[in-house]
């Protein structure tokens, strides 16, 4: 290792803990034991920009290991990123640009949003998979035009979690050779040795997994990291895990001990720190050789690369303009759905599941947009929700139908990392129950502003026999109640069709839509402005309403039947579908009193499932606030009082 090398590391060390220290917030041990294993990757491996931070063919950096923010805020103000020591100085303080976690669109030099332990490293396998879809499908033998890697630094905790382990192994499954994870090994995590909770052979383990395992021994030599580095770059067939051997909070007084992991250092320990290392430079003081140095072999490197993957681009686009062309789409999401007449259409008064519909719709979707990848958690048959031309896998990386397995809690972290990366839509599909597995990966996508989009079925109790393990009943609340996060509940063909319509046009937040096992009648009220707007009026009697029934889903049939009953005897009763109450608080004042207006103070909503969202829209609300039962679905409705009898009794009851 050169001095240079030791003078950077040593400023990054120093300043990073100096933030914390000032923040009296942070994890010092991480950017102490793992400065050296990002000096060596940003200044002897990444092709990034600083400058042009978004070039479509940097390498991807992901810190899995989010605590260890003020390591990556450090080197990328050394990089060249918009990372001022100022924001350095208020790391993690009011309406600060360097918060506690690193924050995707925040921050500059920031590709993702981590944090929670696992969802890092799992939503890389995406970013990995985007990677080696588009250079399958854009590449020549004469012009690799989409040619870069995806780097994690991880830790312990990362490698703990069970989304993790089902990230990895299909990552193993899939040969994502440019997929390298950095793992931070040193033997410790918060609550003391590592050895306290695990104790696997961590090279077996991901080698029966497919990935090559490198392993350095002394975390400190730079040399020795970037051998392996390079190394694990020429195996194309396998991803790499690096295992390198270092020292928690390296250089502090309680280095090598659990106490340095998230406590800040004292003034004392700072200044036993700065003795240690022989460090001269003022506080929050770059050395002018350490900016030397980085302005050399990253910010200038960079641009180089850059400048070169831009006169390939001139190349490509002389050659192969068509394909030139739909890259430049993918890139830029210009591609759109414009022709809808060949979109599959259902009649009013045909049956059928909403589940169906969503299969295949998303089926012709798909052959319109060719910038859509996703598939099923080993549901497919079930879902109806799979990708296009084939699957995907590594003799076939132009398929589209990702088999993700029974892998839930990683599913939805890959379809982030296929979104976040850039030129393509993820999607993916489970039951709607399980949804409670891959519920962080779905929040991360709503703080994120991803549009990825999740797809369930077997949305509520109709599910039959499969009985209270599988039978929805408090996950519409608990998706209606994230926000930035559409969740849709379809009522028929009309309106899954118009919102699998709204999610591949969303842009700023992921979309949820939820669909029926069982067949609904394909109404001649529903439509796309409708469920756009979140409600919408499905059933206007012939005289001044008195009263407002509220529902969504396959109910809304049934409050039709019910409005109609009641109109028959003279109570002149308004029905308003609300598939997304998302959409809905968002239109005007005008609007939401056009359908719920203030002065009808009688209202009922309805739903199979929790009472708990209704009750924003209406004092009067029945629905299913205990766990389901195992029944054939012929007795649901008049077990759970989903009857014409009864929801007429409980209107007519209300005063």
């Amino acid at each position: 290792m050169k001095k240079i090398d030791e003078l950077c590391i040593n400023n990054i060390r120093v300043i990073g803990v100096e933030s914390i220290a000032k923040a009296k917030s942070g994890h010092p041990g991480i950017v102490l034991g793992a400065a050296p294993i990002l000096h060596t990757l940003y200044t002897r491996v990444l092709n990034i920009d600083p400058l042009n931070p978004n070039w479509f063919d940097r390498d991807r950096f992901v810190l899995s290991a989010g605590h260890g923010s003020a390591l990556l805020y450090t080197i990328n103000h050394l990089a060249g990123f918009d990372v001022t020591m100022d924001d350095i100085k208020n790391f993690r303080q009011k309406d600060s640009r360097t918060p506690g976690h690193p924050e995707y669109k925040h921050t500059d030099g920031i590709e993702l949003t981590t944090g929670p332990l696992g969802q890092g490293l799992s939503t890389a396998v995406g970013m990995a998979i985007s990677e080696a879809y588009l250079a399958s499908k854009f590449n020549k033998l004469d012009n690799q035009i989409i040619n870069h890697y995806t780097y994690v630094l991880c830790g312990d905790g990362d490698l703990q979690e069970g989304i993790t382990q089902e990230a990895m192994s299909l990552a193993g499954h899939l040969g994502l050779g440019k997929l390298i994870v950095l793992y931070d090994s040193n033997d410790i995590q918060l609550d003391g040795d590592v050895s306290l909770a695990n104790t696997e052979d961590v090279k077996t383990k991901y080698e029966s997994m497919n990935w090559q395992y490198i392993k350095v021994c002394d975390g400190n030599d730079v040399d020795e990291i970037e051998v392996a580095l390079k190394n694990a770059k020429r195996n194309l067939d396998q991803p790499t895990i690096i295992e390198i051997k270092t020292i928690i909070g390296y250089g502090a007084p309680n280095s090598g001990d659990n106490s340095v992991h998230g406590k800040p250092l004292s003034e004392e320990e700072l200044l036993s720190l700065k003795e240690f290392f022989e460090y001269k430079e003022e506080p929050f003081t770059v050395n002018s050789e350490v900016n030397e140095y980085y302005k050399e072999h990253v910010i200038n490197h960079g641009a180089d690369r850059n400048t070169h993957w831009n006169l390939q681009m001139q190349d490509y686009e002389q050659k192969y303009k068509k394909d030139y062309d739909l890259l430049l789409d993918f890139i830029y999401e210009n591609i759109e759905l414009k022709d809808l007449s060949t979109m599959p259409t259902y009649e009013v008064g045909s049956k059928e599941s909403t589940r169906n519909v969503m299969g295949k719709v998303l089926n012709w979707i798909q052959n319109e947009l060719p910038n859509t990848l996703g598939g099923s958690a080993d549901l497919t048959s079930s879902t109806m929700v799979k990708g296009v031309n084939g699957i995907f896998d590594k003799d076939n990386l132009q398929g589209r139908d990702i088999r993700f397995g029974v892998r839930e809690h990683a599913m939805a972290a890959i379809t982030n990392g296929i979104t976040v990366h850039g030129g393509l839509r993820g999607f993916c599909a489970a039951f709607f129950v399980f949804s409670d597995y891959l519920k962080p990966a779905v929040r991360l996508a709503a703080i994120m502003g991803l549009n990825s989009m999740f797809f369930f079925s077997h949305d509520t109790v109709c599910v039959g026999e499969d009985g209270p393990t599988h039978q929805p009943i408090e996950q519409l609340t608990m998706f209606r109640s994230t926000p930035n996060l559409n969740t849709i509940r379809p009522a028929d063909a009309n309106e899954m069709t118009a919102a699998l319509l709204i999610g591949f046009e969303t842009k700023t937040n992921p979309t949820v839509i939820v669909s029926t096992r069982q067949a609904v009648t394909n109404l001649a009220c529903t439509n796309y402005e409708g469920v756009k707007k979140g409600a919408y009026i499905a059933f206007e009697p012939k005289k001044s309403f008195s009263g407002i029934i509220i529902t969504c889903g396959s109910e809304l049939e049934l409050a039709i039947e019910v409005a109609k009953k009641l109109e028959e005897e003279g109570n002149y009763v308004r029905v308003v579908s609300m598939p997304s109450m998302f959409a809905f608080d968002k239109q005007s004042i005008e609007y939401k009193e056009s359908i719920l207006p203030k002065k009808i103070t009688k209202r009922f909503a309805f739903e199979m499932g929790s009472t708990m969202p209704w009750y924003k829209y209406s004092q009067n609300v029945f629905g299913i606030d205990t766990f389901g039962s195992s029944m054939p679905i012929k007795h649901i409705a008049s077990y759970y009082g989903f009857t014409l009898e009864n929801i007429y009794k409980l209107y007519k009851e209300i005063e």
